[in-house]
Formats: C-alpha cells, sequence, structure tokens
C-alpha cells in the first residue's frame, strides 16, 4: 500500500470516528433520513463540508486553547458556528423588514470568532475551486473578505452609529443581496399556505402527503403541551393578540436535509393576526442538535448556561440576529430540547449557481465580510445576555489591530489548507459511503 492510500485509510478512520460521535443516535434511529443526507454530502466536495462541521471542529482541535488572535475574551465570543458562504439569506425581521443577514442558527455557540472566518474563508475556496478560480484570485478572494470584516469591526469598535452601517435592507443593498430581497419581496404568505393546506367546512387544514405524517392521539396531545411551553418563551411583544396562537392543526415531520436529517419535528397551523384565512401561521417545532463546535469548547460557564439545546439555539439567534423572528422560542418534548420558529414565505437564500463573474463574487464575499462583523459585534455586554459581558467588536479590533499585517495571510492559508482538505476528504467519504463502511448503513441503495 502506498503512502497516499495509507494516508487516505488512516484518515478514513478518523471520518469515521468522528461521524459515530456526532451521527450515531440518530443514525441509528432513522438511517433512511442519513442515507439521502450522505447522497446529498457525496454530491461536491461543498456538500461534504456544509454536512461535516463536526469534522471541521474536529481539525481544529489544536487551537482549543489558543491560537492567533484568540486571547481570553475573543475566545469567547458568540460565533454562529457553522458560517460557510450559503448560510446567508433573508428574513423579515420583528419590525416586518426584510433583511438580508446570516441565517440558521442551530450550530450557533459561545467560542473563538477565528473559527467562523476560518470556516467562512474555507467555503470560499471550495466555492472558487468549484467554479474554476485560479489560486490567486480565491487568495484575493479571502483577502477581500478579512478586509470588510476587519473595516466593519474597527468602524463598530470606534463608535460608528447605526445609520453609518445599516443592515442589508431593500434601501440599501445592491447586486445579488438585493436580487435575494426582492424575491424575497415577490413571495406572499398566501402561496407558502396554499402549497401545504387545504381549506374545509371554512377552517385550513394541513394537506395529506408532502412527507407529512398524521399524528396519533398521544403525540398530538404531547406536541400540544409542548406548544404551551412554548408560548412561555415567548417575548411579550409578541403576545399582543392571544387568538393568533389558536391552534388549527399539527403534523409530524422528519428532517431529511442536509443538517438535519434523523430530528424529528412538527407543523403546527396557527391562527395568526386576524380571522382572515389568507394570515394564518406556520410554525415548526425541531428537536435541537447538540452544536459541533460544543464538544471542543471546555468552559463550564458556558455549558451551564443553557437549560438545553433548543434554549441554546434560540437564545443564540436573537443575541446574533437584531430583530429575530417574533415567533422564536423554545420548548421541552419528551425530554429533549425543542426550537420553535416560523416557516417564512419570506425566507431567501443566497443562490451561487449564477454568481460566476470575479468582480461579481468579490462584491458578494465582501458584503458578507460585513454581514459576519456586525453578527459578532451584536451579541455582547448590550445585547442584555450575561454570557458575554464586554464589548466584542473593541476585544476583536484590539486583537487583530496588534497584528494587523498577518490577519488576512493567517486566512488566506487556511483557506487553501483546508479547502484541499475538504476536497480530499470528500472523496474519501464517498467511497466509504459507496462500499458500504459507514456503520448503520449498508450503502448508497
Amino acid at each position: 500500500m502506498s503512502e497516499t492510500q495509507t494516508g487516505a485509510t488512516e484518515r478514513g478512520e478518523q471520518i469515521l470516528a468522528v461521524f459515530d460521535t456526532a451521527f450515531g443516535e440518530l443514525l441509528a434511529a432513522d438511517p433512511a433520513a442519513f442515507r439521502v443526507k450522505f447522497r446529498k454530502m457525496a454530491g461536491s466536495a461543498f456538500a461534504f463540508y456544509r454536512g461535516t462541521a463536526c469534522l471541521f471542529y474536529e481539525d481544529l482541535e489544536q487551537e482549543r486553547h489558543g491560537g492567533p488572535y484568540v486571547d481570553e475574551r475573543t475566545g469567547r465570543v458568540w460565533i454562529h458556528g457553522d458560517l460557510h458562504a450559503e448560510n446567508f439569506g433573508t428574513y423579515m425581521d420583528a419590525n416586518g423588514r426584510l433583511v438580508f443577514n446570516v441565517n440558521d442558527f442551530d450550530e450557533a455557540y459561545v467560542g473563538p470568532f477565528t473559527w467562523d472566518l476560518k470556516r467562512f474563508a474555507a467555503s470560499v475556496a471550495l466555492i472558487g475551486y468549484a467554479k474554476a478560480l485560479a489560486d490567486e484570485q480565491i487568495t484575493d478572494l479571502v483577502g477581500i473578505y478579512a478586509a470588510a470584516y476587519r473595516g466593519r469591526i474597527r468602524a463598530l469598535a470606534t463608535g460608528a452609529k447605526n445609520d453609518e452601517v445599516p443592515p442589508f435592507t431593500l434601501d440599501t443593498a445592491d447586486g445579488p443581496l438585493l436580487g435575494a430581497l426582492r424575491a424575497a419581496r415577490s413571495r406572499t404568505r398566501f402561496s407558502l399556505l396554499d402549497s401545504m393546506t387545504v381549506i374545509r367546512d371554512f377552517e385550513r387544514r394541513f394537506a395529506e402527503g408532502g412527507g407529512t405524517i398524521d399524528l396519533d392521539a398521544a403525540t398530538r396531545y404531547k406536541v400540544l403541551a409542548a406548544f404551551d411551553g412554548y408560548l412561555e418563551t415567548l417575548p411579550e411583544s409578541s403576545l399582543t393578540r392571544p387568538d393568533s396562537y389558536r391552534v388549527k392543526d399539527v403534523v409530524g415531520r422528519r428532517g431529511i436535509g442536509i443538517g438535519s436529517a434523523g430530528l424529528p419535528s412538527y407543523n403546527i397551523l396557527l391562527e395568526g393576526n386576524s380571522d382572515a384565512l389568507e394570515n394564518d401561521v406556520v410554525i415548526y417545532l425541531k428537536q435541537a442538535q447538540t452544536p459541533a463546535v460544543s464538544r471542543h469548547i471546555t468552559d463550564a460557564a458556558v455549558r451551564e448556561y443553557f437549560q438545553h439545546e433548543g434554549h441554546r439555539t434560540v437564545i443564540s439567534q436573537r443575541a446574533l440576529q437584531a430583530h429575530a423572528d417574533p415567533w422564536l422560542g423554545w420548548t421541552e418534548l419528551d425530554g429533549a430540547g425543542q426550537l420553535v420558529a416560523e416557516v417564512s414565505p419570506y425566507a431567501v437564500d443566497l443562490d451561487w449557481s449564477d454568481i460566476d463573474e470575479v468582480d461579481e463574487i468579490a462584491a458578494v464575499v465582501a458584503d458578507l465580510g460585513r454581514a459576519t462583523a456586525t453578527m459578532h459585534a451584536a451579541a455582547d455586554d448590550e445585547s442584555g445576555h450575561s454570557l458575554v459581558p464586554f464589548s466584542t467588536e473593541r476585544a476583536i479590533d484590539a486583537a487583530i489591530a496588534a497584528d494587523e499585517e498577518g490577519f488576512a495571510p493567517m486566512l488566506v492559508d487556511f483557506a487553501h489548507g483546508y479547502g484541499a482538505r475538504a476536497r480530499a476528504d470528500h472523496q474519501i467519504f464517498v467511497d466509504l459511503f459507496r462500499n458500504g463502511r459507514i456503520p448503520g448503513l449498508r450503502g448508497p441503495a
């Protein structure tokens, strides 16, 4: 066996061990969902990277006790946890404004701010490789991201007012970000309801099929009891019309996406803000997962801050996202923490498939760098949470200022190195999967 083959074999065993820790219980409970998840991950190196935050943080283990730009404060920043180039999109905030920003906070936790930046930088390298960009062009893109992040952090740390660093909205965004916002604006709640529900006997109900699961009486009772617990976690501003929370129907669903395989979930149909049927609201209740990054953070104060993973996900999102979804809350079901949020008609992810020109990619990457900085700066001593009791933007600004010239090169080197590793890992994973080497799965049948 050649040295290359030996290295691939050893890496394959490491990948399997990490998968067993991260996915073992869920995979055993629902192997069919993971077969779908893994088939999607097999489709490209980027899809593999998206689905393997657990492997990414295992590889960053050596930085657990430090690393460049990480000190006592910058190692304790609220981070997204899975910050790759496709985890950005639109949402309707609590003020009724469409905003483009980071989304999907299932992996959010408290840790080194550089981990978010490195995960994003490596995703840029993977996207650039898939679009056949030269290494020099990828280097430039990561440098642009680093400069945009640095500029926004400095502006926030030196007292820039909110109107000087506005969020990306229909009035301030341009390019693909504006395109996503306009696409979101063109959507309607009625269209979403029409795709998921029917009207019977003058009342709206969930339609059959489409992945829905009818619930028996005992399960329905448990879900409704969990829903009552969820209501207690909502801010008072969300409870202005109690009739909005009248339950019309409940169905089960099964998560089969790259990030939610095996996680049981439920959709609940609510009255909404008026008696009109077109204002009904669909929320989902989903078992929250253990974030990959948490396995590599040893701070007991962080672990003990959260009641359960549902509570962690919601508190993290409220900290990182200004004016979050007013339906966002948490509860428990069968002893497991649950995330509750709206199935929003206004959620549109950034679509990279048609962003091919280098100048356009560069503009988008710069915007995402600024969005990342704004997110990191939001969750600190002014956010109402005691877990990060200091100004994160000032701490990050000071850390970068100590070695200004090394900041971008650090991210560039990581992007190229980990991008290459992820591409090699993807091929190893495909061979493991298709040859039936993943415990609990017989292969991609």
